[in-house]
């Protein structure tokens, strides 16, 4: 009895906590540490003073196939990171659940799919998903030098499975990175995200 009092108290204190704010344009991103696939602890503090794209993904997702498939994540994947950008995909869903995959198996991927992101980093518990309320897959994030969120949404404006949509779309995340390199602002600073929820 006074065991399941004390875990009464336990859910209702949990139940009462306030929750995480919700990353915003135009103010400092959330930071926070992971594993990555090679078992090295990652901090987004690390990269300071560096562009970095957040990707959230899950290869069995059908949106994500849709950009792997036709080579269009690996595309912006490369010439981001040829220009200095730190790219960190980051795989949220929980053991057992679609998408899940250990460090060695999301090595696999990147070279079976011949994709280009700095690092690979495993969120099983979720943590850092919910930090940045990572809905989607693909959900992306674009922070500057400073460490401020400068995009989140969607990859692009074609929130479909269709291949052939890639050749129309207007990938948001290459065009907010051009508008910083020209020091312009960004037209499209925030968008719905599209794609598979994310299996936290």
């Amino acid at each position: 009895m006074i065991a399941r009092m004390i875990a009464l108290v336990v859910v209702s204190a949990s139940l009462a906590l306030p929750a995480l704010a919700t990353p915003v344009v135009g103010e400092m991103s959330p930071g926070f540490t992971a594993v990555d696939s090679n078992g090295q602890e990652r901090s987004l503090s690390d990269y300071l003073g560096q562009r970095v794209i957040l990707e959230w993904t899950n290869h069995d997702c059908p949106y994500v196939r849709k950009h792997y498939g036709t080579g269009n994540m690996q595309s912006l994947q490369r010439d981001a990171t040829a220009a200095g950008v730190v790219w960190l995909s980051i795989i949220s869903s929980a053991p057992g659940r679609q998408g899940y995959v250990s460090g060695d198996e999301a090595n696999q991927l990147t070279a079976s799919r011949g994709a280009f992101p700095s690092a690979v980093l495993l969120d099983p518990s979720g943590d850092v998903g919910q930090l940045y309320d990572a809905r989607t897959t693909p959900h992306m994030y674009l922070i500057d030098e400073l460490g401020i969120l400068r995009y989140m949404g969607a990859i692009d404006d074609q929130p479909t499975t269709r291949r052939s949509s890639v050749e129309i779309s207007n990938n948001y995340v290459r065009a907010a990175l051009t508008s910083l390199d020209a020091g312009e602002a960004i037209e499209i600073s925030s968008s719905t995200a599209y794609g598979c929820s994310i299996k936290y």
